[in-house]
């Protein structure tokens, strides 16, 4: 009887919610209450106290429009969730807001909402558990032993991302990983059936799953044995299919798109309660259900606590294990790159992915939870971790991923590893792939996730592979996401301080954008790089006639004709602005100083779309842009092509000049 009163509640307080914000999802809390309520009640390792216990499981809800169902379950749970904060459900500043925040509500382990991308954080949840495990777990001492769950609907098995993931989870054998699956065939429009017939459990047999049904998702019992079940296979990651019914409990809507996403009504609120019995003021939870969650909270913190007495072990017989352990978990570096003499030395030309595949071993050395890999072009990206292994299902100690050809699964997952802890991880592709990626990057920055995208091949320079490989509105595209750090250095040096900016950033990604053609390697660069820009040449002109600002390779054009113009009796500047972001955030005078307010003659040069440089050029100033694109043919053909040598600089300088 308490279960089902506990169920209810669950229900009940989802509608509620729903219906006073009048806007939401009530259909899936009702429908999967049940299964829900028994994963968390029933196997789910959890500390209410202590929702940043190490070794909890984790819930992800990537169905997140069903946002109220996991905010009853926090409630109920114990978490700092009030009723008051329900009843504020999706309104400004609440803690409960549309669709589920990683940190703005306590126990929330991702953001979720756009369809997929928490099936995929999750697998990536699961990669972090398996490979932490496998570094620091000793006989008889699992310190790393926990399961991720994750709840989907069937707009998340639709979502390609997902298809991506899951194939990943299963060559992997990511066994630890438990997808549960509300099919409950209806969608916005209308029935699944509208564009969605196949067969999903054969589909995730496929790709190396356990599939596992239950035909009621009401009948708790049989979803405590799926559960039970799919912890018993120890070699594959398990999916199971629980068939529902949208909106149960209001007999007007159950079954019903109108149930999706719409508040029941007030007459249907009512109906609902009277069909379950609910028979309790608005907002209540029946001191039965209280007494009853309290007793599961109890029963969740011993959990903790034997682990804690597991640890006290670990670190007696494993000090050092224990040190390192706290070493992963600490934001800071374990060294001083800043003033560190090897991290800034280099000689020569040198691609900026080449170079950026020398730091990248290099604080592969230093930081050994540096986890990372390419959707398949590890050799062209240069970020193999050499002699590091590739994390798979023989070698879960691995630090290389193999991702395949998934860039947009591949940004989610390292979205899920960076979610699990203790860990720095990066992804990487080519920087016209981001096109792939760009939701889940948007989420690495809503999330605050330190998560380095290495992304290389960055302009026309990728040459005779045409404009389908060549970037042009991509670094628009990234500078306009809020909290992305876009860093495109011009040399070597600048590289190490895009790594730096990177390593060191603890609330939000950094983009590497590099490139594939050699560039020469200055002596004026190096750490002013990390403000962001700053003057090349020229700093001895409190006036110059011209300033001319440019990123990553351009930097080489501006330097080059600046030395000429500077021959012809020009008071020239140059400022290299690898990221406009980090350059922003410096002091008014630190800005003014680099590109004075009276000097109006200037003109930027980068290879892709103009949008944006206009704030640094203003309108009596020049940009040589590409707003076009590209063109197949050898990278320096297309150099002259599109405007991009020396001598067209100097041209386009001298025409603002006179």
């Amino acid at each position: 009887m308490k279960e089902k009163l506990t169920i209810d509640t669950i229900r009940i307080l989802s509608a509620e919610s729903v219906e006073k914000a009048k806007s939401g999802h009530p259909g899936l809390p009702m429908g999967a209450a049940a299964f829900a309520y028994t994963l968390w009640t029933k196997h789910m390792k959890h500390n209410p106290q202590n929702p940043k216990w190490p070794n909890r499981d984790r819930f992800v809800l990537s169905a997140g429009h069903g946002s109220m169902l996991l905010y009853s379950l926090l409630h109920l749970s114990g978490y700092d969730l009030s009723i008051e904060d329900l009843k504020n459900f999706r309104q400004l500043g609440s803690k409960t807001p549309g669709h589920p925040e990683y940190g703005h509500t306590e126990g929330v382990e991702t953001t979720t909402g756009p369809l997929g991308q928490g099936f995929a954080n999750a697998v990536g949840m699961a990669i972090a558990e398996v490979h932490k495990a496998a570094i620091f777990n000793r006989p008889g001492l699992d310190v790393v032993d926990n399961y991720t769950y994750c709840l989907c609907g069937d707009g998340c098995m639709m979502e390609g991302v997902t298809s991506e993931a899951a194939s990943l989870a299963g060559t992997l054998k990511l066994e630890k990983l438990i997808v549960l699956y509300d099919a409950n065939s209806i969608t916005i429009e209308g029935s699944t059936d509208l564009a969605f017939k196949e067969d999903v459990g054969k589909r995730f047999e496929a790709y190396g799953w356990q599939v596992l049904n239950v035909c009621d998702g009401n009948d708790i019992e049989s979803v405590e044995e799926a559960i039970t079940a799919a912890k018993a296979d120890k070699q594959r990651p398990s999916l199971i299919i629980v068939t529902t019914s949208i909106g149960f409990g209001c007999p007007a809507k159950q079954g019903k798109a109108s149930a999706h996403g719409e508040p029941l009504g007030k007459d249907n609120l009512i109906e609902a309660k009277r069909f379950l019995n609910w028979e309790y003021e608005p907002f209540h939870v029946p001191e039965e259900v209280k007494e009853h969650m309290k007793e599961v909270a109890e029963r969740n913190s011993g959990y903790e606590l034997k682990w804690n007495k597991l640890w006290e072990a670990y670190s007696s017989n494993y000090p050092q294990l224990a040190k390192e352990w706290d070493r992963w978990h600490k934001s800071s570096l374990p060294t001083d790159l800043l003033n560190s003499e090897s991290f800034w030395r280099f000689e020569g030309k040198s691609a900026t992915r080449n170079s950026s595949g020398e730091i990248l071993n290099h604080i592969a050395g230093l930081i050994p939870n540096l986890i990372g890999g390419s959707a398949d072009l590890a050799p062209s990206t240069k970020t193999l971790i050499k002699g590091s292994g590739d994390f798979s299902a023989q070698d879960r100690g691995g630090r290389n991923l193999r991702f395949g050809v998934r860039e947009h699964a591949m940004s989610a997952i390292t979205n899920g590893i960076a979610l699990y802890g203790g860990f720095r991880v990066y992804a990487a592709t080519f920087f016209v792939f981001t096109d792939y990626m760009k939701p889940a990057m948007r989420l690495s920055a809503i999330m605050n996730l330190p998560v380095i995208y290495i992304l290389t091949h960055d302009s026309i320079g990728v040459g005779e592979d045409g404009p389908t490989h060549q970037p042009i509105e991509h670094l628009a595209a990234l500078r306009s996401i809020p909290n992305m750090v876009v860093f495109r250095p011009a040399d070597s040096k600048e590289t190490a301080a895009g790594w730096l900016t990177a390593l060191t950033r603890t609330d939000g990604p950094t983009a590497l954008v590099l490139t594939r053609q050699d560039l020469p390697l200055y002596e004026e660069t190096g750490k002013e790089a990390l403000k962001g820009a700053y003057i090349l040449f020229g700093e001895e002109y409190q006036n110059p006639d011209i300033i001319l600002l440019a990123s990553g390779s351009e930097v080489e054009l501006a330097y080059e004709a600046g030395k000429i113009l500077k021959d012809r009796s020009f008071k020239v500047r140059v400022v290299s602005m690898p990221s406009w972001e980090i350059f922003e955030r410096q002091e008014d005078g630190y800005k003014e100083h680099v590109l004075p307010k009276s000097v109006k003659t200037r003109l930027a040069i980068e290879m892709g779309c103009s949008m944006g440089w206009h704030k640094y050029t203003g309108f009596e100033g020049d940009i040589i842009a590409i707003d076009t694109f590209g063109a197949s043919g050898p990278a320096k053909t297309l150099f002259g092509y599109f405007g991009f040598t020396v001598e067209q600089v100097v041209e386009r300088a001298m025409r603002l000049l006179e």
